[in-house]
């Protein structure tokens, strides 16, 4: 006769692992060893911190517990059973990064054009689609075998070559190492419990509880355990009420008898994975019972219907209609729909805090969304409440894994500002010396404002050795402490320098870096300990990667490596409140549980495509669909929604672009014919931030005494103080000038700098020789320090500008250039007027021509009749009254030499000038200088000896600088007057 099967199922609207605790104290509680002699198999280690906890929720006391094992353990022959004397051992399995790296150099033995970085992250997808062969027990060999005809893309026959090339060389590694692949490992060690419990059943009784996965070695396990006359197979969340024609519905079907085509198997759907196992089991649904145990956790009947009905293929949701309220009906379960992530966050984190005030209360936020979990527990850290992630954070992401990864990308981009600052002011580095390094690192910040310096640390120290200019000082300061940095540094320079090399030579080097500037406590905590292990295995096991590497590749290859790698807190936050991901998630329930990120792309999230295998491909290997994982995210939500309560959120938008909710809040939607809503949360989210009132602040117009205001000015000051007092007051009197970014592009007064730099040399050391003056532009370009930016884009209108100089030049040999980049200061209106100018000539007759130059356009006539644009007036006047050394005349030309395209050739470089007889209404030459003056005298009359306000904006259309709009808040009063 055959033997009886024990198969059991807990439906959603249960407490899984609270009822699995039940049932099991109560059929084997009563002896104590019953219990403790018994083994329960689960599918994952997290899934036994679940089960541990239920027992002790169920037992009230002391208890002795049973095994409990996860059938995914690497040592399972161990945890199952004495190996000692086993006659068949089983080869130990690879490490998988030692197989990552391995089959990385077989990527690039076989396509030599991926770099290490990216065979790596080939390797590391090749690794799972190799993993899910060996778990479904698909032959490599069939790879040859299948014949598809001219549907597949050139693309993917490549990508299949490919594959077919390193399954034929990896079993070679494999045999060369003794060791086997860690899926085909807990393959045979479950075929060989099978084995043994098959002939010789355990002592005590055998649970399988919860397992879903469906590959066949779990499934004869599950029919052995099901057959044992003391074992048991529990399934969570099984369909055994639904009709025959939807279980029916959902595949694997069998091919056509004409066509030899096979209807397509919804995958999608979360039964589907239950359905596969139970057919590679042996057994039908109705073979099932439900668990006979209850919990306090658990919610009411009804939700179990409900949820079936919402998961229902899309040929049978018409029928929604005609059913029973009850059946359509969520009660206990709510919806809230905000606009962004931020108000998302916000409210998860106020249903938490809300759950801590009924005692014993638990809650557990349950998202795929790692960011969305970080910033809920960001915001319960506003009320002293530290809830852990149990899914854990990436290596790359941790301060460890960040130190590790801005040292490699630092020395890759030959410490451009941007990554060297990063790296310098990392919250690890020199933990001892903290504040002083800090100090350090800012003042190197300051220093290297503006556009990049030459690479390299030499390129470092030569930018600051250069003491020109306003950052004289400041540049001084940063050069005491750079030597200090840079002798850490430089090895790793010097390693990274050499080019192409073994991985360990790299990784060494990166090691000592790292332990060099942030010490022993770089090593410490789970992260710490993560990263360390890391790199010891990349340095051992890198032998059998890529032979050689760029420098380049490096931090792309770790930040790859580390992303696989979660780092989960040790136990120690607060004991009833929960985020989890969805694989912790499973058998796990509380009293309020909170789904969140239910949009599209999120929960379910995309299916990650195969690099290797084809979808057509995976088809005819029978290997899983890439929508399976939908099926199982529906899984995932239908436990989860058995909870007594819980919350469903979404956010309209996210950080791009608007959303598109998930199919599953749609389904849950229409099936209820509208989800109860959360208004009271809704409303604490906008409340817990709102400040009541608003009062916007009015236009700025600060008053100092007079006494206090400057008394020198200089000429390019001058229009920012009638245009925009407040913008002159904060920069002259609180002393707030604005900072270039670091690594910025080059900026129009860069260029002008530049532009000016050439000019004053060709004039001191060539004489204004016009044959000499592309020879310094084309010198300057050619520098390492020049932005390649501008020698790319800027170059070759320069080059015209330049020549354009050289030829207005020589061709007015009457006209001598006095002197170029000259200050001088007079006494006018009661103040210091200061001012430098580009180059005074002196004209024929004898008077003088003050000459700016431009790179963009001059301003025009109009702004320096309303009383702008001074400056070219004004420098006549200094020069005028003898404020230039060995500079006398009077001026009578006032140019702008602009470097723009001419409006009139079309070239680049052309002459224009306010007192240009030619131009409509010009300022005569004679009153130009008066002019300038008088309107001079009146601001410094209003603003610098009178008392007038530095009011804010004063002439905005002649202001069109912002760098202090924020400071006046700009906009909370610009346009209401």
């Amino acid at each position: 006769m055959p033997t009886a099967l024990h198969l059991y199922t807990i439906p959603p609207h249960r407490a899984f692992a609270d009822a699995l605790a039940n049932g099991l104290i109560k059929r084997f509680g009563a002896d104590p060893m019953a219990l403790a002699r018994g083994i329960v198999l689960l599918p994952n280690n997290r899934a036994k911190r679940a089960i541990q906890d239920a027992f002790v929720r169920a037992s009230g006391g002391g208890l002795l517990l049973p095994r409990l094992v996860a059938v995914g353990d690497p040592e399972l022959d161990e945890a199952v059973f004495d190996a000692a004397g086993d006659p068949e051992p089983v080869a130990p399995a690879v490490g998988p990064l030692q197989r990552q790296l391995i089959l990385a150099r077989l990527i690039q033995q076989a396509e030599p054009r991926h770099d290490a970085a990216e065979a790596v992250r080939l390797a590391g997808d090749l690794a799972a689609t190799l993993d899910q062969l060996l778990i479904e027990e698909v032959p490599p060999r069939r790879l040859k075998e299948l014949d598809l005809g001219p549907e597949l893309s050139a693309h993917w026959e490549r990508s299949l070559k490919l594959f077919e090339i390193v399954l034929e060389r990896w079993p070679r590694e494999l045999a060369r190492l003794g060791r086997i692949d860690l899926a085909d490992r807990r393959r045979l060690l479950i075929d060989k419990v099978a084995k043994r419990w098959r002939t010789s059943p355990p002592e005590g009784f055998v649970c399988a509880a919860g397992i879903t996965a469906s590959a066949p070695a779990i499934a004869r396990l599950q029919r052995v355990v099901a057959g044992l006359p003391r074992g048991m197979v529990v399934l969570p969340d099984l369909a055994i009420g639904i009709s025959d024609a939807e279980w029916d519905m959902l595949g694997p079907h069998a091919p056509d008898p004409a066509t030899g085509r096979r209807r397509r198997n919804l995958e999608t759907h979360p039964q589907f994975h239950l359905k596969l196992l139970l057919e590679r089991m042996g057994v039908h649904r109705s073979e099932f019972d439900p668990w006979r145990a209850a919990s306090e956790h658990d919610a009411a009947p009804s939700r179990s219907k409900a949820i079936a009905s919402a998961m229902q293929p899309p040929e049978l949701t018409h029928g929604w209609t005609t059913l029973p309220e009850k059946e359509r009906k969520l009660d206990g379960v709510r919806a809230l729909e905000v606009a962004t992530p931020a108000e998302e966050a916000q409210a998860i984190a106020l249903a938490l805090r809300q759950t801590l005030e009924t005692p014993a209360r638990t809650a557990a936020l349950v998202t795929p969304d790692r960011a969305l979990a970080r910033r809920v527990a960001a915001h319960c850290a506003r009320w002293g409440i530290v809830v852990d992630d149990s899914a854990g954070q990436p290596l790359s992401i941790l301060p460890p894994g960040t130190l590790l990864l801005a040292l490699a990308d630092a020395a890759a981009q030959r410490f451009a500002p941007l990554p060297l600052l990063t790296l310098l002011k990392h919250p690890l580095v020199m933990p001892e010396a903290r504040t002083e390094w800090l100090d350090g690192a800012r003042l190197l910040d300051r220093a290297l404002r503006g556009p990049r310096p030459a690479p390299d640390l030499a390129g470092i120290d030569r930018h600051l050795t250069e003491q020109e200019g306003r950052d004289g000082p400041l540049r001084q300061a940063a050069l005491r402490w750079w030597p200090t940095a840079r002798a850490l540094l430089a090895p790793l320079e010097a390693a990274f320098g050499a080019g192409a090399q073994p991985i360990p030579v790299l990784l060494a080097a990166l090691r000592e870096a790292a332990q060099a500037l942030g010490g022993d406590g770089l090593w410490s905590r789970a992260e710490g300990r993560a990263a360390a292990t890391l790199l010891d295995d990349l340095e051992r096991e890198g032998v059998d990667g890529p032979h050689r590497a760029d420098p380049d590749t490096l931090a792309p290859m770790l930040r790859t490596l580390m992303d696989q790698i979660a780092v989960r807190p040790p136990q120690g936050g607060h004991p009833r409140l929960a985020i989890l991901g969805q694989l912790e998630a499973r058998l796990q329930t509380a009293d309020l549980m909170i789904l969140s990120g239910l949009n599209e792309g999120v929960w379910p999230g995309l299916p990650a495509p195969d690099p290797w295998l084809a979808p057509r491909i995976r088809a005819e290997l029978g290997l899983p669909g890439l929508e399976r994982r939908i099926g199982l995210a529906a899984h995932d939500l239908a436990g989860a929604l058995g909870a007594p309560e819980v919350l469903l959120t979404r956010a309209r938008r996210d950080a791009t672009a608007p959303t598109i909710a998930s199919r599953f809040w749609l389904r849950l939607e229409a099936l209820s014919g509208g989800l109860d809503r959360a208004p009271d949360l809704a409303a604490w989210v906008h409340a817990i931030d709102d400040p009541g009132a608003h009062e916007p602040a009015e236009r700025p117009e600060p008053l100092p005494p007079v006494e206090d205001r400057p008394k020198a000015i200089s000429v390019t000051e001058v229009d920012r103080l009638k245009a925009d007092p407040y913008a002159f007051y904060a920069r002259r009197m609180l002393k707030l000038g604005p900072l270039d970014p670091v690594d910025a592009d080059p900026s129009a007064a860069w260029r002008g700098t530049a532009v000016h730099d050439v000019l004053q040399k060709w004039f001191e050391l060539d004489s204004c020789d016009p044959a000499k003056l592309r020879a310094r532009a084309e010198a300057m370009l050619a520098d390492e320090r020049t932005h390649p930016m501008m020698r790319a884009l800027w170059q070759p209108r320069l080059m015209e500008a330049i020549d354009w100089i050289a030829r207005q030049i020589a061709e007015n040999p009457a006209r001598k250039v006095l002197a170029v980049e000259l200050d001088g200061d007079i006494e006018f209106a009661g103040v210091k007027l200061r001012g430098k100018f580009d180059r005074i000539d002196r004209m024929p007759d004898g008077s003088l021509a003050i000459i700016d130059y431009k790179t963009g356009q001059p301003p025009s006539t109009r702004a320096v009749r309303a009383g702008f644009s001074l400056q070219l007036g004004l420098l006549g006047l200094i020069a005028e009254r003898g404020g230039f050394q060995d500079i006398e005349g009077v001026a009578r030309a006032f140019e702008y030499w602009s470097l723009a395209r001419s409006p009139r050739t079309g070239g680049f470089g052309y002459v224009d000038s306010p007192v240009d007889p030619k131009k409509k209404e010009p300022i005569p030459a004679e009153e130009f200088v008066d002019l300038a003056a008088h309107h001079f005298a009146e601001a410094v009359a209003s603003w610098l000896t009178g008392d007038a306000p530095f009011t804010a904006k004063l002439h905005p259309e002649y202001a069109p600088y912002a760098e202090y709009d924020q400071l006046m808040r700009l906009d909370e009063w610009y346009g209401r007057e």
